[in-house]
């Protein structure tokens, strides 16, 4: 009998994954295609790195902004019409920066309402993925889930490369936003209604697998970390492009280089969380925040294609810390407060990571890129101490070895 009632779940689990697994790549890859553009922008604008970072910022902190309220109105409407309607808006975004002939004006409101697009995302997909595989392999499942998002930077930003060769800057957006209505089709007409919409299930569950810790205990520790994590990332990000170009790197190059750094990233996501799983928390983060401060540091003075060969290891370090932050949100959050957990979670990690372009862009423009990576590296070190602070909250929920 039990194998009977689990059978008629598996096919919609299984839906619920793979649409969040594409909206993850969609959304994750409009955020980050971003960075090949900036250069661009930089010279039909004439722009300072501090606006440049200031146009980041209205992007991702839109989205960040947003992650709460979207939590909200998915209660009201369901998770999957507010999906699909903030992946619609995202799209149409970035058609009418590229066929609306926008001016700096128009590209900046444009950002802001990509970023409030994207903000239905992160929280709900997360949310639904975690609620669909409850006591079914959620770690496993939230991992597939962040791997997608890095598969989705992978390959918008290869994508508009490729097609900047071949078209203009805005057409190529144009063509970018027509692919986003696409997919949010899918995700209005190929989502459960029943497991995007419901709370009252998540409720029942909460009665017989309700963790250790609720979301005081080590929760404010892990948001800092991905607060800090996410700045690293981001403010990397943002000056790795100029940092390519100062090396002689043409717009094909800084995409073919942003595609090296997320296929590491996504390697990283896999990677770190099977270490995460062997080591702990603790010494995983304290051994990819390391590496990437070192990665950073070593970029600097290398040649251009020795700078590129190097992208790829850089970027495992670099987003392998994520992978096992986000897996770690179910074990410190009771399970019907899980999609505002992610929602706070979303909020402060993009929330930080569009502050910091900013923050690293007054320093770029006062030192120059070189001298902000460094300031870079040395963020991303404030992460240790606050793991080592982590670890014994995740000490205690994990069983003791057979």
């Amino acid at each position: 009998m039990p194998a009977l009632q689990q059978k008629p779940h598996t096919g919609p689990r299984r839906r619920v994954l793979a649409i969040a697994c594409g909206a993850h790549a969609l959304h994750d890859g409009y955020t980050d295609l971003i960075y090949v553009l900036l250069p661009i922008w930089q010279t039909e604008f004439a722009l300072s790195y501090a606006a440049l970072g200031a146009l980041r910022m209205l992007c991702a902190g839109s989205m960040a902004g947003l992650q709460v309220p979207a939590t909200a109105l998915a209660r009201r409407l369901g998770a999957p019409l507010v999906l699909a309607l903030g992946t619609a808006l995202s799209a149409c975004a970035y058609l009418s920066i590229g066929l609306g002939g926008a001016g700096f004006v128009g590209l900046a409101a444009a950002l802001v309402a990509g970023g409030a697009g994207s903000s239905t995302q992160h929280p709900l997909a997360s949310a639904l993925v975690s609620r669909a595989y409850d006591n079914h392999g959620v770690r496993s499942a939230l991992g597939t889930y962040n791997f997608a998002g890095d598969l989705g930077k992978m390959a918008l930003p290869a994508a508009t490369a490729w097609l900047l060769a071949i078209m203009s800057w805005r057409h190529a957006l144009g063509v970018i936003g027509l692919f986003g209505l696409l997919t949010a089709a899918c995700i209005r007409l190929g989502l459960p209604r029943r497991l995007g919409a419901t709370r009252t299930e998540t409720a029942h569950t909460t009665q017989t697998s309700q963790p250790a810790t609720g979301p005081r205990g080590g929760f404010p520790l892990l948001f800092a970390i991905g607060v800090l994590d996410s700045s690293t990332r981001m403010g990397f990000l943002a000056f790795l492009p100029f940092v390519l170009r100062a090396k002689g790197a043409s717009t094909p190059t800084i995409g073919l280089a942003l595609t090296l750094i997320f296929a590491g990233g996504a390697a990283g996501k896999l990677a770190c969380g099977l270490l995460g799983a062997r080591l702990g928390v603790l010494r995983t983060v304290i051994l990819t925040e390391v590496a990437t401060a070192l990665g950073i540091l070593v970029l600097a003075p290398l040649p251009l294609f020795a700078a590129l060969a190097c992208l790829p290891i850089i970027g495992i370090a670099l987003n392998g810390t994520s992978s096992v932050l986000y897996g770690t949100v179910p074990e410190l959050v009771a399970a019907d407060k899980r999609e505002h957990a992610f929602g706070l979670f979303y909020t402060g990690t993009i929330g930080g990571g569009a502050i910091a372009p900013v923050c690293y862009g007054l320093v770029g423009d006062a030192t120059g890129p070189d001298r902000a990576m460094m300031v870079v590296a040395a963020v991303c070190l404030a992460t240790l101490p606050l793991a080592w602070l982590l670890a014994p909250f995740l000490h205690a929920e994990r069983p003791a070895p057979a």
